[in-house]
């Protein structure tokens, strides 16, 4: 199992060095979110100052930017990197494209598998030269004098991973991307049952296979060097699960686990202004259905009991 790290975004002059630390503990990636800082700002830092470490974002929010500003930006970091960027890309819920980023809301899958295409589209075009002409349903690219084509340093094609947590999302994960992020609100058994099988229709709507395609995430770490770190880190985790169990989006999670009382219970508690008594509200037994816990003499091994033989890459 490939393990990723967090890339420092806080502060961008700390970046560099944390992203040169990952790559000497051992990382295989560095991710970058998007909640407080630009997801790919963090990346040109990083990708000039490591020579291996893989590089990608986990996740980009689609909507509001166009395919074209994406594409520009992908491909700058691809050739910075040398052929080591991953695009990982997500569409957000609608309250948050709507009114956080302004962005009108339309069904995302459909929207999504265009947004990939679109994207190929041009990197294409770019590195052979011919002709621009995508059109589609939300998207058209139909012009790019060659005075504003990048030139091609013939890295690669950038990967496209996507977020997914719906089963129309997780089929068009399938179907068109390289790979899937998977949201951390997830069980064992709700990846096993309800992920692995709207995954493996997608791929067959396209005839790829599971072993070229890449399942990252699935669920929390809560570790540390002792007890005591561990469980600081099991808390954090408790307040992640109470934070997302608030979005009914989620609730198929709880559902499967004859839990979903306790998400409409975490739902009027957000909506009655509780935040901050979310957590307590959520069992330990419940944690540990979302989580890989222990100390790091023991992390391993419960790594590979809670995601062995499911995902293929995990975020610390």
């Amino acid at each position: 199992m490939r393990v990723l790290n967090n890339l420092a975004q806080d502060d961008l002059r700390q970046t560099a060095a944390s992203a040169r630390a990952s790559e000497a503990a051992g990382y295989d990636g560095v991710m970058t979110m998007e909640n407080k800082h630009d997801p790919f700002l963090a990346h040109a830092i990083a990708a000039v100052s490591t020579d291996r470490i893989e590089l990608g974002t986990s996740v980009a929010i689609a909507f509001p930017r166009s395919p074209m500003v994406v594409a520009n930006a992908a491909w700058d970091l691809q050739n910075a990197s040398r052929g080591r960027f991953v695009l990982g890309l997500g569409p957000q819920i609608r309250p948050h494209n709507e009114r956080r980023f302004s962005t009108p809301w339309t069904a995302p899958a459909p929207r999504l598998r265009e947004y990939v295409q679109a994207l190929r589209a041009i990197w294409t075009c770019w590195e052979t030269g011919g002709k621009l002409d995508f059109q589609g349903r939300f998207y058209k690219f139909t012009l790019m004098p060659p005075y504003f084509m990048p030139p091609s340093t013939g890295q690669r094609m950038v990967p496209v991973t996507l977020a997914a947590v719906g089963p129309h999302t997780l089929r068009m994960a399938g179907e068109v991307g390289d790979g899937v992020r998977l949201h951390g609100f997830c069980t064992r058994r709700y990846l096993a049952e309800e992920i692995l099988p709207r995954l493996r229709e997608g791929m067959a709507r396209s005839g790829r296979v599971r072993e070229h395609f890449e399942i990252t995430g699935g669920g929390f770490v809560a570790t540390g060097p002792d007890e005591e770190t561990t469980a600081r880190m099991f808390e954090i985790v408790r307040g992640r699960v109470a934070f997302y169990g608030t979005t009914p989006s989620y609730w198929p999670v709880f559902e499967l686990h004859g839990l979903g009382d306790l998400g409409r219970e975490l739902n009027a508690m957000s909506k009655a202004g509780k935040w901050n008594e979310l957590a307590s509200r959520v069992p330990d037994d419940v944690v540990h259905l979302f989580a890989a816990v222990g100390p790091h003499k023991d992390i391993a091994k419960r790594i590979e009991e809670r995601f062995g033989g499911l995902s293929d890459a995990l975020g610390m």
